[in-house]
């Protein structure tokens, strides 16, 4: 009985999963890489570094199109966490220069890594707002809790494709309570400064009469 062919596929096999293997290793290396550079870039951004921020987020681009070249189908779901990560630096960035947010074809990038960035972003306009609050720029913490409540509706009518881009009910449900933390916060703040405004009245009437 002859064993050439089954040695024949045996090799190809394996000569196909050790490059499967590797391109894998290179991957989940890479892929940390590009998460990192975009986490570092949020944080620029916070602390008003864009120029910083726009390098890392052009950095971490370059690099996800490069693996997208030997991820292949077969890797293709290596590269879902990272382009989420992509997707949410370069839509706070945008919203940090008010500028049009980027589609889907401008980052390159899946349709549920394209939608799950998007839900993570608005945590850190959520951030923003909170910043825009505290420094005393209220009308620019209201636009950016208007982007909040925009962006939300329009994804929201995704949460019925829950079983196949897997966690976009859980973040539109953690993002739900998000928006209503804000909109009392911006409720609060609206008050305190029509109180504000009314005690000024009456201390400027008080001291003409």
């Amino acid at each position: 009985m002859s064993m050439d062919q089954l040695q024949e596929s045996l090799k190809t096999i394996g000569d196909e999963l050790k490059d499967t293997e590797e391109r894998r290793e290179k991957l989940l290396k890479g892929t940390r890489d590009v998460i990192s550079l975009c986490s570092k870039s949020i944080v620029d951004q916070h602390f008003g570094k864009e120029k910083e921020a726009v390098e890392k987020i052009t950095s971490a681009g370059i690099m996800l199109a490069e693996f997208r070249n030997y991820a292949g189908d077969d890797l293709e779901r290596y590269l879902l966490t990272p382009e989420q990560e992509f997707v949410e630096a370069s839509i706070l960035l945008s919203v940090t220069r008010n500028s049009e947010i980027p589609g889907l074809h401008d980052l390159k990038v899946s349709g549920p890594a394209y939608i799950l960035g998007l839900l993570d972003s608005l945590g850190e306009i959520k951030r923003m707002v909170y910043d825009r609050i505290r420094r005393g720029t209220t009308d620019d913490a209201r636009n950016l809790f208007s982007t909040m409540e925009e962006v939300y509706g329009l994804i929201y009518p995704f949460a019925i494709y829950d079983n196949i881009v897997n966690g976009v009910k859980r973040k539109l449900d953690v993002n739900k309570m998000l928006i209503e933390d804000v909109r009392a916060l911006i409720t609060e703040e609206s008050r305190r400064e029509s109180m504000v405004g009314a005690i000024k009245q009456l201390e400027t009437r008080l001291a003409d009469s």
